[in-house]
């Protein structure tokens, strides 16, 4: 993989942004989506769709997400160093902070930074749905259904992903 390559480029500004993403991979989405779009490889909806793909798929999908994105960008080698840059460093670092947490589990500061750390997760990841919302909602049918799924989210027990099993898990929905 040459070092200007796209797929270079991706792997370099995703193990960038693993390192500091809060509540995961999606707070950052919109940083990514950016980068894909200003450099010309994915359209909208082709980051939507990849994204949608992903969701969908069971187990990482933001590792899936990244790996098809540079699978688009420089094949094999691409999705293998979009993965490791997707899941490298937050790894190392999850292993640092939780020996670290541990050791010092007692000190006021653990507080103060458990209360900061929820409200930005919600404010980061909801920032990253409304960049995937804009993304796909192309037309009137995208946006009907994003309004739909919104709503609801917003207005019952469902889940949009877990209402179509509600017949059979009357769980999925509590």
């Amino acid at each position: 993989m040459n070092i200007s390559s796209p797929a270079a480029i991706l792997a370099a500004h995703l193990l960038v942004l693993s390192a500091m993403s809060f509540g995961g991979f999606p707070s950052v989405l919109p940083n990514v989506h950016e980068l894909a779009a200003a450099n010309g490889w994915l359209s909208d909806r082709e980051f939507a769709d990849i994204f949608a793909v992903s969701q969908v798929m069971p187990g990482p999908n933001m590792i899936l997400m990244m790996s098809f994105i540079g699978l688009k960008l420089g094949g094999i080698t691409g999705a293998i160093a979009s993965a490791l840059a997707t899941f490298g460093p937050p790894c190392a670092m999850y292993y640092l902070s939780y020996s670290l947490w541990d050791r010092f589990g007692e000190m006021p500061w653990q507080l103060i930074v458990r209360r900061a750390l929820a409200p930005l997760t919600v404010g980061l990841v909801v920032a990253g749905g409304c960049v995937m919302a804009h993304a796909s909602d192309v037309d009137w049918a995208g946006a009907a259904i994003t309004a739909g799924a919104v709503a609801l989210t917003l207005r019952t027990r469902l889940r949009p992903l877990t209402a179509r099993h509600a017949k059979t898990d009357t769980k999925a929905c509590r």
